[in-house]
């Protein structure tokens, strides 16, 4: 199996099980206020776990990409972080 895929596939399993067991902790705490921290902490997971697979997987095609095409791929990487990260 190729390691950048097993990498990346890692990276995506721990990020669910990590929103899982927030979901758990979320029921635990029973209380909107700590939920809502609880929630707000993932907040930032998901784009650190996105930006880390994306790089990941950019550095295993990279030898098979043109530089046109690199930029192409960093511009839609930077386009989704604005939209998510803008208020």
């Amino acid at each position: 199996m190729n390691k950048i895929v097993l990498t990346m596939a890692s990276l995506r399993l721990m990020s669910g099980s990590i929103e899982i067991i927030a979901a758990i902790v979320m029921l635990r705490l029973a209380t909107v206020e700590k939920a809502l921290l609880v929630n707000s902490t993932l907040a930032l997971v998901g784009p650190l776990v996105l930006l880390a697979t994306t790089t990941i997987g950019l550095v295993g095609i990279a030898e098979k990409l043109s530089y046109g095409k690199m930029l192409w791929v960093i511009a839609g990487v930077s386009c989704l972080f604005i939209g998510i990260l803008k208020k």
